[in-house]
């Protein structure tokens, strides 16, 4: 017959093995939650209405694809850094692509500590594998090529083209631009739409007032006191709309033609621009396309690294640097040319010698 004492002491120090991680604050009792309870439950109704609409929209992709598959029925105190790390070491994506669910994981375990539920991150020591494949130069245009887009879109949108490329704009900074924000020689940008979304600049260093040449603003002024002409319902219809509805402070620069919104700047990208870009032969272009150009030409002219990061409004200079490391320097094409010619000239003095030696 069992001992019943010794059986209860059994218990009691197998339970209290159990709770010493809570009782020595080395776990919270609500670690023992399941992660996608937390998700489902917490995150996506106290986090994830604070993101933009976009980064909401990108988060619920790799939530559900691949986060919430794997790890959805596990507690979040058995989330390890051992355990997180063996999974993104065996996980079968690009390295840009585990970053982005790197971000993922990262702000969902985060906000756990934030609202005290786990006590610390595991995803802090976890590392990424090295990219398979090297940086790949992105794609940018020449200024023959935008002089050309600008020449081809129709209004207003070859004016959009024109200031998201001479101003380095992001696209929603520009669907967000407004006339108190246009100065004599410079523009604010304070406020971005983005997908449906009035925010903030991207990064604290997005905000600021940026200098531009004087044809930015007169490119954005010419706009007023001129109409266009779209088709307008059926059996070919049209109608004629102002560029500029109206113009007082708190308006938009670029207003949708039939309502005064804001712009839909895919809607501009894949009727206007793109389609013009492949009658030219511009094999890709985009918005981001458009503001990268204008940092690569900054980079060509000389200009210093700071100063493009001033004019790009990066947070991190190393994201400038990035488009440095994808330009090569005149100089170094003067070297490589120079190379080139002293090895065809020692050939062809070889060959002559040995023609000579023949004869």
């Amino acid at each position: 017959m069992v001992d019943q004492s010794l059986a209860g002491r059994d218990l009691g120090r197998i339970a209290a093995e159990m709770l010493r991680p809570m009782n020595q604050g080395l776990e919270t009792v609500g670690s023992a939650m399941l992660f996608g309870a937390y998700v489902e439950g917490t995150y996506r109704s106290a986090v994830m209405p604070l993101l933009a609409s976009t980064t909401r929209s990108n988060y619920n992709h790799n939530l559900n694809r691949y986060l919430l598959p794997i790890f959805g029925d596990v507690p979040l105190r058995e989330l390890s850094t051992l355990t997180l790390q063996k999974y993104f070491s065996s996980l079968n994506a690009s390295h840009a692509s585990a970053s982005k669910i790197k971000d993922v994981f990262a702000s969902v375990l985060s906000s756990a500590v934030r609202f005290g539920i786990i006590l610390k991150n595991p995803l802090g020591g976890v590392q990424l594998p090295p990219p398979r494949t090297g940086r790949k130069t992105k794609a940018t245009i020449t200024p023959e090529q935008f002089n050309q887009l600008v020449d081809s879109i129709a209004e207003p949108y070859s004016t959009m083209v024109y200031v998201c490329v001479l101003a380095g704009l992001r696209v929603s900074e520009l669907i967000g631009l407004k006339w108190e924000d246009v100065h004599q020689d410079a523009l604010t940008i304070d406020e971005r739409f983005c997908r449906g979304d009035w925010g903030c600049p991207k990064t604290n260093a997005s905000g600021a007032t940026i200098g531009v040449d004087e044809s930015v603003i007169e490119r954005i002024r010419q706009l007023k006191g001129k109409k266009t002409t779209i088709n307008w319902g059926g059996k070919g219809a049209k109608k004629t709309f102002d560029l500029v509805p109206s113009d007082a402070p708190g308006d938009l620069v670029f207003q949708s033609l039939r309502k005064g919104a804001p712009m839909s700047d895919h809607n501009i990208l894949t009727r206007h621009i793109k389609p013009v870009g492949r009658k030219l032969g511009i094999e890709y272009v985009n918005w981001q396309v458009l503001r990268r150009s204008y940092a690569t030409w900054l980079v060509q002219a000389g200009a210093d690294p700071k100063a493009v990061q001033g004019l790009m409004r990066h947070s991190r200079i190393g994201t400038t640097m990035d488009i440095y490391a994808q330009f090569v320097p005149e100089s170094q094409r003067r070297a490589v040319g120079q190379l080139m010619q002293m090895i065809t000239q020692c050939l062809a003095a070889a060959k002559k010698t040995k023609s000579a030696a023949v004869n």
